[in-house]
């Protein structure tokens, strides 16, 4: 790469940027609770992360950032378009392949905006929004009835490198680990055990060939793990002394260090900008509650897990290196969301973002350098496995249900009698979200309720131009509207 220089002060910002965009290497973890970071909750953390807490130390931990959703696929859907999932027809849930791309042909993305600035673009891992495999003779879609999984030769018509990527090894989603792509083929079929070693060879081997291009990159790691199927290779087994899973997150914690060092001996650390996260809260999967015998909370001192609008299943782990910009060993306590990767990208470079983009997108450029972001977006809207709609603004957070709008018990299906049809808690005061005071702040809650309708119908929570959701199906009250559904179809019958 060519050598450092500093360019002048951002406007709005005093961060300084590299003459040279910097690389900016993406690592995402699957369902990573935020208590499963050790230097995140040193005290319940039992799983040694030590590539994490590195990073950490050379860095900034954000510790309010959430995931645009619980779940899998609405948070990669906002990673990469800088969108909240739910303006599309998914309303909940996630995809689960051999459908066409959730992101539209004509979206920018991340990649492909950076990729219009001269960046070299890569992905490394599970992709998850859906694309299609066709017959490579014929060009014939083949279909779920059809094939168990995608056969060896299929070629992918929407795939990454149609969204703005250059290069892609991985697989879709977990169901389909063991078909494993490059690039717009179907390769070969491999146990599912070896993915996370493939991944992080293949991730380190990306950034080696990059070392003598004179152009920075985007390489984006969406790891396939912790996630289900929770198999470390037999290496790592017995390492953390808590069963697979805290193996599992031993090994996904190597990748990291694997990851950065390869960044380090080609000497590209210095202009790097590294990212770690995860996508949303720890599975049940896991065995959260044998886990919490061993002195184990995965998700530290948050409320709930994967799935949940509670924030233990989308305040997740986020880390910031990007040495000679952020302060090492530093902490802010702005509310972020994943959303934010384009405009943060965009001010990076000095870019407007690209028009019809980015409704749900502020870039946390400022708060690098310990400066307020300046956001023109009110709050924070978060959505569960369900469909069930939170919001947060400052330290309050309404929530459109009556217990966790996703798989923690109570659940909405059994809800204590008499619950309140909301939830509302101080998040400064309460942030285990145990007190709901939805019944003693009504005027709280209907001025939250209300920027929640507002963010909806303009198609955007950011300032700009209204814009169009893809659906006009999007229900607020999901709870209300199953119960007012029940009762229609009771009276029918």
């Amino acid at each position: 790469m060519k050598s450092l220089l500093l360019l002048c002060v951002l406007a709005m910002s005093p961060l300084s940027v590299a003459a040279e965009p910097p690389n900016i290497v993406y690592i995402i973890c699957d369902d990573l609770g935020y208590g499963d970071v050790h230097c995140l909750a040193p005290e319940t953390c039992k799983i040694p992360t030590p590539h994490a807490d590195r990073l950490a130390a050379q860095g900034m931990i954000f510790t309010d950032a959430h995931g645009g959703s619980s779940v899998c696929t609405p948070t990669r859907y906002g990673i990469m378009t800088g969108r909240y999932s739910w303006r599309t027809p998914l309303q909940k849930g996630v995809v689960t392949g051999f459908a066409p791309n959730l992101i539209a042909e004509d979206r920018p993305t991340v990649a492909s905006v950076l990729k219009t600035q001269g960046y070299t673009t890569g992905i490394v891992g599970k992709w998850h929004l859906n694309f299609q495999y066709a017959d490579p003779q014929s060009g014939e879609i083949y279909s779920r009835k059809k094939y168990k999984k995608p056969p060896v030769g299929a070629m992918i018509p929407d795939g990454p490198l149609q969204r703005g990527f250059d290069y892609f090894h991985g697989f879709h989603h977990a169901r389909d680990m063991e078909a494993v792509i490059e690039n717009d083929r179907v390769i070969e079929h491999d146990a599912v055990v070896n993915m996370l070693p493939r991944l992080t060879e293949k991730a380190a081997a990306w950034i080696d060939s990059q070392a003598q291009k004179d152009q920075p990159f985007f390489l984006y790691v969406p790891l396939g793990s912790p996630h289900t199927p929770i198999v470390p290779t037999d290496q790592w087994k017995g390492k953390s002394g808590l069963g697979d899973y805290g193996d599992f997150v031993m090994q996904t914690d190597h990748a990291v260090g694997e990851i950065t060092a390869a960044l380090e001996r080609n000497g590209m650390a210095d202009n790097t900008l590294v990212i770690f996260t995860s996508d949303n809260g720890c599975s049940k999967a896991a065995g959260i509650p044998k886990l919490a015998g061993q002195g184990h909370i995965v998700s530290a001192h948050l409320r709930g897990s994967k799935a949940d609008l509670w924030d233990g299943g989308h305040r997740i782990p986020f880390i910031v290196r990007w040495p000679g910009k952020v302060a090492a060993g530093s902490q802010n306590n702005s509310l972020i969301c994943l959303t934010d990767l384009l405009a943060t990208t965009c001010e990076i470079l000095r870019i407007d973002m690209p028009s019809g983009s980015g409704e749900d997108s502020v870039s946390f450029l400022p708060a690098l350098s310990g400066d307020p972001i300046l956001s023109t977006r009110n709050g924070v809207i978060h959505h569960s496995f369900s469909g069930h709609f939170a919001y947060r603004q400052g330290k309050w957070k309404l929530l459109l249900a009556r217990a966790s709008g996703g798989w923690s018990a109570p659940n909405e299906a059994n809800a204590p009698a008499g619950s309140p049809i909301a939830q509302l808690y101080d998040m400064d005061a309460d942030i285990g979200e145990q007190h709901n005071l939805y019944t003693e702040k009504p005027e709280v809650a209907a001025q939250l309720l209300k920027l929640l309708e507002q963010d909806v119908n303009r198609g955007r929570s950011t300032q700009g131009e209204p814009s169009q959701n893809d659906t006009s199906d999007i229900v607020l009250w999901k709870s209300e509207n199953k119960k007012q559904n029940a009762a229609k179809r009771k009276k029918k019958d």
